[in-house]
């Protein structure tokens, strides 16, 4: 029903957490809100196609009963039907194991109120243009703005605080994230105020009327442009409670990830005697100043400008990213190998955004990174003893397996004491995110 596009794929997923689901739909609000503008305004013209306009005017029903009887309908329907697709998403969720929290009430709320100010305003806006060409016209308008302020398209051409009187949010950008209460609170009294224009324009007779009508939605304004944030990397803060962590003895995750602590603590490797974590623990201890803990790591937010290389790492933890080293639904050797490449270490190159500028491009190292990603499998072929490419490694694997290779054979080739401290020596460059590990495993071919 929703492949194919960003809200599919990857830890993202809108059917893997609550607050995704929330924030994918919201997402979709760019192609939701003209629809239910144009909705809106369809219904806002049946009195004027029925030419009832004068006979409902001589009524002794008040007018405001009337149109609410009328807004109540599009407005109820709207909603519902935004509740269901969220709720759609929702079961999955349920059946993926998701992080279970309320903490997305409040963008899915904010999201329903959207459509129901989308659907009041285009009643208001056609009862004051009864014309055919409305409903079309609002639509157009609406989409080319919503398109234009989305910051997917003219990042950075508007103030974020212009670009959120739209209720349609950015891709989702981490699970570890929620949106700020601010947006929440700025997006929910814009939109009350837009809503409360629309019915008044819905109910208004006179000229004087409609002109009073306009003052929510400048009140609204007036209130919620100061409370929303100056700066787009305050959209967006660390959800605290989604990121505090669960243990399993040495082996540590995230809330969000709780039901991932089995792939590295699990009762399969139990059974056996250890798990990948502690496995991963017992190689290391040979080598100088080993971990003691495997704990996933948070990104920092807002993530700042991009590094092409990260700063120096902590000795004391292997770190874990499921998405990165796409341990989620691994195998337990698939997850030893990803604990153990780099002789359990991150790497140091960091990939390209999403969205990357052209300078960001020109200062991606891509031969640096697959000499690394080669460097790292020859590093976990050493403790596990067979070489296999790692999880993850995208389009850099066969580029990386080539190097691998011969780096492989001629690390074993070596004495054993010799192989150890090679190992040693590239587990210190990788933590200090200095020179070429490759070179340090002795291979000295093209770079």
């Amino acid at each position: 029903m929703f492949g194919g596009g960003p809200w599919s794929e990857g830890a993202e997923s809108w059917t893997a957490q609550w607050t995704s689901t929330a924030w994918w739909e919201r997402y979709l609000m760019a192609f939701l809100w003209p629809l239910a503008v144009a909705a809106g305004a369809v219904q806002g013209l049946r009195d004027h196609r029925s030419r009832m306009t004068e006979l409902l005017g001589t009524t002794s029903r008040p007018t405001w009963q009337r149109s609410a009887r009328t807004a109540g309908a599009p407005a109820l329907t709207l909603a519902v039907a935004y509740l269901l697709v969220f709720l759609y998403g929702g079961v999955q969720v349920i059946g993926n194991e998701g992080y279970a929290h309320l903490r997305w009430l409040p963008i899915l709320i904010v999201g329903a109120l959207a459509l129901v100010a989308a659907a009041w305003l285009g009643m208001g806006v056609a009862r004051t243009l009864p014309s055919a060409l409305t409903p079309p016209a609002l639509a157009m308008a609406t989409l080319m703005a919503v398109v234009l302020v989305h910051d997917a398209v003219t990042p950075g051409m508007f103030p974020n605080r212009i670009v959120l009187l739209s209720p349609s949010l950015t891709e989702v950008h981490s699970t570890f994230l929620t949106v700020a209460w601010r947006v929440n609170a700025g997006q929910a009294v814009w939109l009350l105020g837009l809503a409360a224009t629309g019915f008044l324009l819905l109910v208004a007779g006179k000229p004087r009327a409609r002109l009073l009508a306009l003052l929510p939605v400048v009140l609204g304004a007036a209130v919620a442009v100061p409370l929303l944030p100056a700066h787009a990397d305050r959209n967006f803060v660390v959800d605290k409670a989604a990121t505090a962590l669960v243990c399993d003895g040495p082996v540590c995750v995230t809330w969000v990830h709780e039901r991932e602590l089995v792939t590295l603590a699990g009762p399969t490797g139990r059974e056996n005697g250890e798990s990948p974590g502690e496995k991963a623990l017992r190689l290391l201890a040979g080598l100088p100043d080993p971990p003691s803990a495997v704990r996933e790591t948070v990104p920092a937010w807002p993530p700042g400008t991009w590094q092409p290389q990260a700063p120096p790492q902590p000795a004391g933890l292997v770190p874990v990213d499921f998405e990165a080293q796409a341990l989620s639904g691994a195998t337990e050797d698939e997850v030893l190998r990803g604990l153990l490449a780099g002789a359990g270490t991150a790497p140091c190159v960091v990939p390209l955004r999403s969205y990357p500028t052209e300078e960001e491009e020109g200062r991606y190292d891509r031969t640096k990174a697959v000499r690394e990603l080669a460097a790292r499998t020859v590093s976990a072929a050493w403790f596990t003893g067979e070489l296999k490419p790692l999880p993850g490694a995208g389009e850099l694997r066969a580029d990386a397996s080539r190097l691998a290779g011969p780096a492989w054979d001629a690390l074993r080739a070596l004495p054993a004491d010799e192989q150890r401290a090679r190992i040693a020596a590239l587990r210190t460059a990788a933590l200090r995110c200095e020179g070429d590990l490759l070179t340090v495993l002795g291979e000295d071919g093209p770079r």
